[in-house]
């Protein structure tokens, strides 16, 4: 078979999964020649993680306006049977102080069943930056969307650590721009995470250190399975081709001590079901053996597959191993 034909294959099955269904086809596709009724039953294990949807899986969908942010609740329940959601500041900008339009999203959640996880920040200035009064300004952009996470009822929002200098420069600058959010963000019981996102954020080791350093048990990271590109041609953060790249493994071991949410970050998959660049099931037993038990958000970001194909792929994948780490 070759590899159209593979992927044809692939996504037919992925087609026939019904949103009540627990077991996929593509389950006992990647099981080879293990026996049907073994399958069944680790299958139906009771997973250690709950699933969520990051709304960036949806990113070329939403930016062709072919979804409506507010219609995102009601899409990850009815099209993925998912219930909860990870919203993006991008896809409501400029609403995060409108009473009436956050109520509109909060209303189509309870409508739908669906839970509000957290809000990712983007867009808001460097919370690492090494300039004080730059620094604190981020700060403040930042503050309005601890307060919409709170309303939607999230537990956190997702903020970057990025900063122009030396590691030890932008680190000490990060250390102060996420107490500082952290201490407002404290009463609302709203966290304030971090993703390795690139440059500095991706090295697992100096994030660590940069959230223990804040003091603040509101600060915490969220580990993205594939983030993990610490030096690129450009010397941006996600311009250029990536150069020079931290162990994912490593990196997700490193941070997972302060995890207060997880992003299940995907491109491709093989003629199984399996994600290409990560081992989800080396992956998974780090997350299970640090003792997390909360959220993992799927974020499919490949081009192979549509976005819902890869969403419906991501999930399989979830499903599948969860139960047997």
């Amino acid at each position: 078979m070759n590899s159209n034909q593979t992927r044809r294959v692939f996504v037919k099955n992925l087609g026939v999964l019904g949103f009540g269904a627990s077991i996929s086809p593509i389950i006992l596709q990647s099981c080879g020649g293990t026996n049907t009724q073994t399958v069944v039953e680790e299958a139906t294990k009771e997973m250690f993680f709950k699933i969520s949807l990051a709304q960036w899986s949806l990113h070329k969908a939403l930016f062709a306006k072919e979804l409506d942010n507010l219609d995102f609740a009601a899409f990850a329940k009815n099209e993925f049977g998912i219930d909860a959601v990870e919203y993006v500041n991008a896809f409501f900008m400029d609403k995060a102080k409108d009473m009436d339009y956050l109520g509109q999203m909060k209303q189509r959640c309870e409508d739908n069943g669906v839970k509000s996880v957290l809000i990712m920040v983007d867009g808001e200035g460097y919370l690492g930056d090494v300039d004080a009064k730059s620094r604190m300004e981020s700060v403040e952009k930042h503050k309005k969307w601890v307060e919409a996470a709170k309303f939607l009822g999230c537990h956190s929002i997702r903020v970057n650590a990025f900063g122009r200098g030396t590691a030890e420069e932008v680190g000490t600058a990060a250390i102060d721009g996420l107490r500082n959010l952290c201490e407002f963000a404290k009463p609302f019981d709203i966290n304030v995470i971090v993703e390795n996102h690139g440059s500095y954020s991706s090295n697992g080791k100096w994030l660590a250190n940069v959230i223990q350093s804040t003091g603040m048990d509101n600060c915490g990271t969220l580990p993205d399975f594939a983030n993990f590109c610490i030096k690129r041609s450009d010397g941006s953060e996600w311009g250029g081709e990536c150069i020079e790249e931290y162990d994912r493994y490593i990196g997700t071991a490193e941070m997972m001590p302060f995890a207060k949410g997880v992003s299940a970050k995907t491109y491709d998959f093989d003629e199984n079901g399996n994600c290409i660049e990560t081992d989800y099931e080396k992956i998974l037993k780090i997350v299970k053996d640090a003792g997390y038990r909360g959220y993992i958000g799927i974020e499919y970001e490949g081009s192979n597959l549509s976005e819902v194909e890869g969403i419906r792929a991501t999930k399989a994948l979830l499903e599948r191993v969860g139960p047997i780490v």
